[in-house]
């Protein structure tokens, strides 16, 4: 059976509460599980994340928690019947004060009550996932005056965004601080910054985190317009980006959503960061049990472009079939990846290397293109090398072994990387790697006369230090031997 490379979140909701669901999600291939903060209490979020860790205990499963915050969406406040439908050349007033009454046709309130600053006549304003545009006609006031371009049926709560982008709303709400906490309490293993727009966004959240006494790696949500300027400085400044599509295609446009997704993936890459894609992947599964070919296109897209991770979003929360789409998500993958080139464009010399690990995976991903081994061995105390080892495309599966259970959760989002418990603490290095490849062989992953190439470093167990690159040829009864002529 192929291995998949290319991992799988699903967000956690109402859909995969249903009895045994957690369950079979996990078992049809989930890596990493989403709890959506924007939604639900703080002990519906405790409750589910103890269910994962649960279910994979059981299932002798390594499955990671991520937590979104909701970020500062602008959202319209409530009308007084719930729905109203706008028609085209209609006024439409947004009332940005605390007090606004409930809304009707003609008018309603906003969340965001800096909104009058931030818009001058001309503006387009998008409801609803860009279903509804207004043109900003005037500003008097708390009152932002439009005219309706493109109506429809409009309920409470919708999002509101500026087309191009520019709204000066903070990037952490005082729900997300409060909900950071939260998260350090869950012990989660990723935190997504909802709406980050720079570097400075990033170092608060993770100033706050580690303040809680989180440890959990910092996931940038590329979703606003300006944030596309500074991507560079955001990609350095987390540990993981994700291409949150839903606004951000909404403030750029759908036509420039497709190039800029595959930028953002490739300027990821490069910068030696994880990337996920995200939303609206499966969007047809939350009723139908099987995807449209666009949508298989559109993940397959995303998994030959590199990306380490595919997110299901309402799919997996409120869909009717949570199981059925992880399955779809699963197939696709692996169909994709068998189109997927090996060791494309290999130039080690386009390479810049500053660390000492970076050196080691590059030189194992450079002897791996040249020997053919059935496996990389990364013994890795931390992740880092075998996240260096994954942003080198091959078709070679690398086993990151490690005593740490955050660090292999967090590893479940590297692609191409399988983490696996080992605890190499008081056997020295040369011991340490034959009883690895041991390790691998009882588990069925290595077989005998198998190439394995290892990293590794003078000390095992510690932070750091991997300087070490081996050459191994498994031996009879899973004993690793040294070669001779290649």
């Amino acid at each position: 059976m192929q291995t998949r490379r290319t991992k799988i979140i699903a967000t956690l909701g109402p859909a995969t509460d249903a009895p045994g669901m957690l369950k079979r999600i996990v078992e049809e291939g989930v890596d990493v599980v989403r709890l959506n903060l924007s939604h639900g209490t703080a002990a519906d979020h405790r409750k589910r994340a103890e269910d994962v860790r649960q279910v994979a205990e059981e299932l002798g499963r390594e499955v990671g928690i991520l937590a979104d915050l909701q970020g500062p969406k602008i959202r319209i406040e409530k009308f007084a019947a719930g729905r109203v439908v706008l028609e085209p050349g209609d006024p439409f007033v947004l009332e940005c004060r605390a007090d606004a009454p409930p809304g009707d046709a003609s008018r309603v309130g906003v969340s965001y009550l800096g909104l009058p600053r931030d818009v001058v006549p001309g503006d387009t304003l998008l409801l609803d996932d860009g279903l509804i545009a207004l043109s900003v006609l005037d500003v008097i006031d708390a009152e932002v005056r439009c005219q309706v371009l493109v109506g429809g049926a409009l309920s409470d709560r919708k999002g509101l965004n500026r087309l191009g982008g520019g709204l000066s709303i903070a990037a952490l709400s005082d729900k997300d601080r409060a909900d950071i906490r939260l998260a350090a309490d869950l012990n989660a293993d990723f935190l997504a910054v909802s709406f980050a727009k720079s570097a400075d966004d990033m170092h608060e959240a993770r100033r706050l985190l580690r303040a809680a006494a989180g440890q959990g790696a910092l996931v940038a949500k590329i979703e606003r317009a300006e944030a596309i300027d500074v991507l560079g400085e955001i990609i350095d400044a987390s540990d993981a980006v994700m291409v949150a599509r839903g606004d951000l295609g909404v403030e750029i446009g759908d036509a420039e959503l497709p190039g800029l997704q595959k930028k953002i993936i490739r300027e990821a890459l490069a910068r030696n960061r994880i990337v996920i894609t995200a939303t609206q992947m499966l969007q047809s599964m939350v009723e139908s049990p099987i995807p449209t070919r666009a949508e298989v296109l559109d993940v397959a897209n995303a998994v030959i472009d590199g990306t380490d991770a595919v997110m299901l979003s309402q799919e997996s929360a409120a869909g009717r079939h949570p199981d059925k789409a992880v399955a779809a998500m699963r197939r696709v993958c692996l169909g994709a990846e068998r189109q997927f080139e090996p060791m494309e464009g290999w130039q080690p010399g386009s390479h810049r290397i500053d660390r000492t690990d970076q050196a080691i995976a590059m030189s194992a991903m450079f002897l791996s293109s040249q020997v053919n081994p059935r496996a990389i061995v990364a013994l890795t105390e931390s992740g880092a090398t075998a996240q260096w080892l994954s942003r080198y495309r091959s078709a070679v599966p690398i086993y990151a072994l490690s005593r740490s259970a955050p660090s292999r959760r967090r590893m479940q989002l590297y692609r191409d990387v399988y983490p696996i418990e080992f605890d190499p603490r008081g056997v020295d290095p040369a011991h340490a790697t034959k009883a690895a490849v041991q390790h691998l062989f009882n588990l069925g992953r290595l077989a005998e006369n198998d190439r394995v190439i290892i990293t590794t470093g003078d000390h095992t167990g510690r932070l750091g230090g991997t300087n070490t690159l081996k050459l191994l040829r498994v031996g009879a009864g899973g004993v690793a031997e040294g070669l001779g002529d290649l």
